[in-house]
Formats: structure tokens, C-alpha cells, sequence
């Protein structure tokens, strides 16, 4: 998931270097210490600006690219889940740009976006989806749509290939603020209790393709369910992801700060399984974190940078319900995208295989604020 605002690009990936190192840090904190009452804004459900058109299969997770030259010509990505599955590409308007469509996927789960990824020589924006049954990274050149990856990027090497500790599921991208390196979180069906969690650095192979190298292993797994949603907000150097039907999982991104849990959160509340995950950016400190609750087709809405009293406590604000049923995944923009999109964008996956464009507005109504400055890729 990708989040561009004033003054930084926001929501990349994963940094990394020395894995086995830790730090000190803040103790986990769970939600339920806050002490004001969120607004439950659930009597209205809210409507999309936009439906998309429907893919083959089972759609399953968005990514939005923002064009640097003309806003209003974003894309918005969006995996179909199949074993002959595409990764979809759709205007502003959700209609199907099939020029673009990238088809014969293996069962294509989770898609992320970073800008800048220099590749032979260029600086390149890369879209990266995760393969599932091939246990590879697939990476396209955008807006082309054309392969940067010699035919995939394999991870989890070393892992059984007979069960789902390979199996790809969840992806986001990390662009490290002090050295622009770019780098992939990656999660699987299932895995260890520790250690859930590949960080691989994404760099040029020297032949014009992308390489992937392993740079850290982390990340508590409760064995509840699943985990699959995963998203980083390069700014404040922090990844998140949902242990379903458990809560929140956060971490520093960088790997030089060590893998210790600095909070979960998002524990109580919720219907079924904790899904998409995405950061609006009010600035380049604060703003929202917003967490799909499946199966009650509703967003919970979080503070981005926490309390005042302790920056991991990230406290409920409000909860809406939305027209999008069953959202799995989810992404946003704080960009001003055109009228229908003033302060921002947020596409959430339905499961009648489409996806819901919606107009930050609608979705913030009088509770939320909105980001007044912003700045391009």
C-alpha cells in the first residue's frame, strides 16, 4: 500500500540489513486503554464513488499508482485470485484498461506499489504482486506493465515446498527515507510462531532485472487464523499487519532497530477476521490507520500516530460501514485525485469481484480531518 502526503512519500516497505539484531522498545499496548468514545458511524452505508468492472475469478487486493504528470491519469491495480489468475488495471472511473491487464498469473494474491526503483539505469515505479503457487515475487514496470523480474523472484527458499509455509499471501513495499533503498515485506498461508515475516531488499541484478535478497526474518504469528494483509508507513518507519481474528501486529521497519512488537492493537471489537490495512496521511506525522472488519463489511479507524502519552497506542476514533462486502484488501491515497476524489481515494476489495472507489470525504465525514497539503511521487 502506498500513501503519498506533505512532506514525504508515505507507505512504501521494508528496510533492511543485520537481521538478528534488537533494541529496546515501547511494550505492546492493545487498544483498550484509550478513554474517549469512538463514533461508530455505521447507520449509513456508505456508498462508492465508482465500482470497478468485474474480473474472471476472485478479486482480492488494490494498489493505486499515482501518475507524477497528471493526477488524474492514476491507475488502480487489483489481483484476480486464481490458479489462471491476472492482475487488473483500471482508470479512476473503474473501468478495465486491457492493454495493461497482466494475465496467466498463478493464483496472484497481494499487490503493493513503490516509485523510484532504479532499474538499468532508470528510475522505474514497480508494481509487485505475490505469486502463490509459484512461491515467487512478480514485478512490473509501471505505467507499462511490462516485467522487471526475469520470470519471478523466489522467497521462503528453504522452507518445505510440500506445505503452505511458501505459499505467498501478503506484500508491502518499503522505501528506507535515509538511503531510497526499496525493499519487500513478505507474508505466507501460514509459517513458524516467530519469524512469520520475510524482509527482502529489491536492487537492480546488474542486467536490467530485479533481484531479491533476504535481509531479516521476524514477526510474531499467533496461529489463530492467517496473515495476509501487510502495509509500512515509510514516514514514521513502522509495518503493520493483521493477525486475523486477533488484532493488529506493529514493528519497526527497519531491521537495524531491531524485532521486537511495539504494539498490537485492534483486539476487541471486531466480528470476524482483521483484513486490509490502510495509512491516510494527514501530514507527515499524523493521520489515520484504517482496518477492514470482514465479515461486518466495516472499517475501524485508528490513530496513525498514536496518543500523546505513548506513540504505539493507537487509539479507536470511528467505525464506518461500507457497500463493499466481505473486504479482503484495501489502499489510499491522500492526493486530491479530481472532483470525485478532492482529499484522497480509498479502494477496498468486494467479493463480487470488484473493487469500490471512495471518496476520502465520504468516508471521514465531519469526525476526520483532511489532508490540505500534498505533495507528488
Amino acid at each position: 500500500m502506498k500513501y503519498i502526503f506533505l512532506p514525504v512519500v508515505l507507505l512504501c516497505m521494508a528496510c533492511g540489513s543485520n537481521s538478528n539484531q534488537t533494541t529496546t522498545s515501547t511494550q505492546p499496548s492493545a487498544d483498550t486503554t484509550h478513554t474517549f468514545s469512538p463514533v461508530y458511524d455505521t447507520a449509513t452505508v456508505i456508498q462508492p464513488v465508482y465500482t470497478t468492472d468485474t474480473t474472471l475469478y476472485d478479486t482480492d487486493d488494490p494498489a493505486i499508482w499515482i501518475n507524477p504528470a497528471n493526477a488524474s491519469e492514476s491507475l488502480v491495480l487489483g489481483t484476480d485470485k486464481n490458479e489462471n489468475g491476472a492482475l487488473y488495471v483500471y482508470n479512476l472511473k473503474g473501468k478495465i484498461i486491457a492493454d495493461k491487464v497482466v494475465k496467466g498469473l498463478k493464483r496472484p494474491n497481494n499487490v503493493d506499489i513503490e516509485y523510484g526503483v532504479m532499474i538499468g539505469g532508470k528510475l522505474t515505479d514497480i508494481a509487485v504482486v505475490t505469486e502463490r503457487l509459484t512461491h515467487k515475487l512478480r514485478v512490473y514496470s509501471l505505467p507499462s506493465m511490462q516485467p522487471v523480474d526475469g520470470g519471478g523472484l523466489p522467497v521462503f527458499e528453504g522452507e518445505p515446498a510440500d506445505n503452505e509455509f511458501r505459499d505467498l499471501m501478503g506484500i508491502s513495499l518499503y522505501k528506507n527515507p535515509a538511503n531510497g533503498k526499496i525493499y519487500a515485506i513478505v507474508g505466507r498461508k501460514t509459517g513458524p510462531s516467530k519469524e512469520y515475516l520475510w524482509q527482502y531488499l529489491l536492487e537492480d541484478n546488474g542486467k536490467g532485472q530485479l533481484k531479491a535478497t533476504l535481509v531479516r526474518k521476524f514477526g510474531t504469528y499467533s496461529g489463530a487464523k492467517e496473515i495476509e494483509s501487510i502495509a509500512v508507513d515509510d514516514a514514521l518507519g513502522y509495518v503493520y499487519y493483521s493477525d486475523e481474528t486477533v488484532g493488529v501486529r506493529k514493528y519497526y521497519a527497519d531491521p537495524d532497530k531491531g524485532n521486537d512488537e511495539l504494539a498490537l492493537f485492534a483486539t476487541t471489537g471486531f466480528s470476524g477476521d482483521h483484513e486490509g490495512i490502510s495509512i491516510y496521511a494527514v501530514d507527515d506525522k499524523t493521520g489515520y490507520i484504517l482496518v477492514s472488519d470482514q465479515q461486518a463489511d466495516k472499517f475501524h479507524i485508528f490513530t496513525r500516530e498514536g496518543s500523546s502519552e505513548n506513540p504505539h497506542q493507537h487509539q479507536l476514533l470511528k467505525v464506518v460501514k461500507v457497500a463493499s462486502h466481505e473486504s479482503d484488501g484495501s489502499d489510499i491515497t491522500a492526493l486530491p485525485l479530481g472532483p470525485d476524489f478532492p482529499h484522497g481515494l480509498f479502494v477496498a476489495m468486494s467479493d463480487n469481484r470488484t473493487f469500490g472507489l471512495y471518496s476520502w470525504d465520504a468516508i471521514a465525514g465531519k469526525d476526520l480531518k483532511k489532508a490540505e497539503s500534498v505533495k507528488k511521487p
